[in-house]
């Protein structure tokens, strides 16, 4: 009997839930800490949009801190007796620090272009609909981020592969995309509503929703583009 318990041990429902929240507990930690040079920075410039650019540079740490979160969710233990999260977490960023990015920094180049036109709009002299188009250009950018970033964290690809796969599973896998797009409305309303802290908190619930609903994305992935 008590083999039996021993064996059982960290194997439940309870200890699967324990130790999903530990290691949701550790990534938010690590990822927070990898980012924490980019955060400081963002208090610092405040929320002026002349310092748009500035802000850009602040959020550079980001792409391989949340690079490093999903590798490290995707990879996490489901027996209690048996979780390195943060093990894990430091492999995930050594691995993807630079693939990542990669494929971040003009990312957020052309979605600083994108949003610096749109807040000096009224100067551009541009009709209106530009504006409508250049929203529709960068929530698109954004939710091709969110496959890159998917695919750069957990496969080992050339960066314009990543990103040729990222834009072909953005029209791929509708429910994938629908659920990146589901994710950021979720952080643009946390942030106008109540406080962008609020998204840095729970980054890890996030990314293992990311981690949910690109999960077919993966499957696909796994199957036809690695050997």
């Amino acid at each position: 009997m008590s083999g039996v318990r021993t064996a059982d041990f960290g194997t439940g429902v309870l200890s699967r839930a324990a130790g999903l929240v530990h290691t949701l507990v550790t990534v938010e930690a690590l990822l927070l800490l990898a980012a924490a040079p980019g955060l400081a920075g963002l208090l610092v410039i405040g929320p002026d949009p002349a310092n748009l650019p500035l802000a850009a540079v602040c959020l550079l740490p980001f792409g391989p801190a949340l690079s490093a979160a999903l590798y490290a969710l995707h990879h996490r233990g489901h027996d209690l007796t048996d979780l390195h999260p943060a093990r894990t977490y430091a492999r995930g960023w050594r691995l993807n620090a630079l693939p990542a990015l990669k494929l971040w920094t003009p990312l957020l180049i052309w979605l600083t272009v994108i949003v610096f036109t749109l807040t000096h709009f009224s100067a551009t002299g541009l009709p209106g609909w530009w504006a409508v188009l250049l929203t529709a250009i960068g929530a698109g950018s954004l939710l091709w981020g969110a496959h890159a970033l998917l695919l750069t964290s957990l496969f080992t690809f050339r960066a314009r592969d990543t990103a040729r796969l990222a834009g072909y599973f953005l029209f791929r896998h509708a429910r994938a995309t629908l659920g990146a797009a589901s994710l950021l409305l979720l952080v643009a309303a946390s942030t106008a509503l109540l406080t962008e802290a609020l998204s840095a908190l729970l980054a890890a619930p996030l990314l293992l929703s990311l981690l949910h609903s690109g999960r077919r994305v993966i499957a696909e992935t796994q199957e036809d583009f690695t050997a």
